[in-house]
């Protein structure tokens, strides 16, 4: 019968080999974005689809114009552009409508949510159906020829795919908004394009996403889930329909500026990854023994990634608790094996800062790291006490009017 030394040697040992599931599979996608690019250019050489873009929007006055007046160049004339107006107690319809777009109005305040004003949209365009359909957040400015790009891709592919989707810092940054930023980049740019050279499937980001009419016209989207688009992701991956990352395409968002606004935010997107972690990685690598398919395990572990911040609290509290082990006498193993982990978290990190943020990231965003993970422990904390379940549209920063 082991003793409780021996039992505590063993747990820490356990959770030292479960750190390298994640922190493994982390280095490996960031180690892959940072091998030079022998691929060519995302650009398919096809007939253009025919392309619906439907942009959600609750109360988005403020920022719908400059949002339209980037993306309608982008349409040609057989394209369509469909404003869900849903719920809005504002002008953004009236301000849609002028810009040239199709308004769709919808009142439910017992559905709230994205999912469901895409639904509503989806239905809205489904008696004159495109071959491809276009999902852009109405807070996001689009690159030029990104439409083009993902619609052609998504086309010949027959899957979704998902542009970068990348947030600039407000007019008035503080060093979170710094770190915020970097950790926007390692999982929507890094961590993508990593994924994309090793030819594996991506998840979904909310923005900037183009799918095939006849794998998205069937897909559950009417939800209030705070993560729809991951969600969203993971329902048409099971189906056979795995996204792929389309790295020359870019939309852009901006961090909001509140303090409020941006805990609202963060708590949203990190809350409803964690549930979406819990409940669907033992359902993806379940479907990915049935079905025989290693993209579904790809996925898995790309989902069992947690947010850097909470991984990086995690970590903490498992070194120090081997290296308090190890100093009583007990076994150095987990220790070493954590260390070794720490050090590849490290050099995801930062090497994915020098090749992809180091221009317009400076040096002290990385020495600002540890305030931001000590800024996201509530965060954390509300998670294991009240986790957000209901959708909450993050307030937005006023829009000035001459930059759009």
């Amino acid at each position: 019968m082991p003793t409780i030394f021996q039992s505590i040697d063993i747990v820490l040992l356990v959770v030292s080999l479960g750190f390298l599931v994640p922190i493994g599979f982390l280095f490996i996608e960031c180690g892959a974005a940072l091998w030079p690019s022998k691929a060519k250019a995302n650009v398919i050489d096809s007939i253009r689809p025919r392309i619906a873009v439907l942009v959600p929007a609750h109360n988005e006055e403020s920022g719908i114009g400059a949002t339209l007046k980037k993306l309608i160049p982008q349409l040609a004339g057989v394209d369509q552009l469909v404003v869900i107006a849903d719920n809005c107690t504002d002008a953004t319809a009236a301000i849609a409508r002028n810009c040239g777009a199709t308004v769709v109005e919808r009142q439910d305040l017992d559905r709230r949510g994205k999912g469901y004003a895409l639904d509503h949209g989806m239905r809205f365009i489904e008696a004159d159906p495109p071959d491809v359909v276009v999902m852009i957040d109405a807070d996001c400015i689009v690159d030029p020829g990104t439409i083009d790009r993902i619609a052609r891709m998504a086309m010949a592919t027959k899957r979704p795919v998902q542009a970068t989707y990348l947030m600039e810092q407000p007019q008035n940054p503080s060093p979170k908004d710094a770190v915020s930023s970097l950790a926007f980049l390692v999982k929507n740019l890094v961590r993508t394009t990593g994924l994309e050279r090793l030819g594996l499937p991506c998840l979904l980001g909310g923005t900037g996403m183009a799918f095939p009419w006849s794998a998205i016209r069937e897909a559950p989207l009417a939800s209030g889930n705070i993560v729809e688009d991951m969600q969203l992701g993971l329902d048409l991956a099971i189906a056979g329909h795995p996204p792929l990352f389309c790295s020359q395409a870019r939309v852009t968002g901006v961090l909001p500026q509140q303090h409020q606004a941006a805990k609202s935010q963060r708590t949203r997107w990190e809350h409803g990854h964690l549930q979406t972690l819990v409940k669907q990685v033992p359902l993806l690598v379940k479907e990915s023994v049935v079905q025989r398919r290693f993209d579904l395990l790809a996925i898995a572990l790309e989902l069992s990634v947690p947010p850097l911040s909470l991984l990086v609290i995690l970590w903490l509290a498992a070194f120090g608790c081997a290296l308090l082990a190890a100093s009583l006498g007990l076994a150095s193993t987990p220790a070493i094996l954590l260390a070794a982990e720490g050090l590849l978290i490290l050099v995801s990190i930062v090497g994915a800062w020098a090749k992809f943020g180091r221009a317009d990231l400076p040096l002290s965003t990385l020495l600002a790291v540890p305030f931001y993970v000590l800024w996201k422990i509530p965060l954390y904390v509300a998670f294991l006490v009240r986790p957000q379940t209901k959708w909450i549209r993050t307030e937005r920063d006023a829009v000035d009017a001459s930059k759009s």
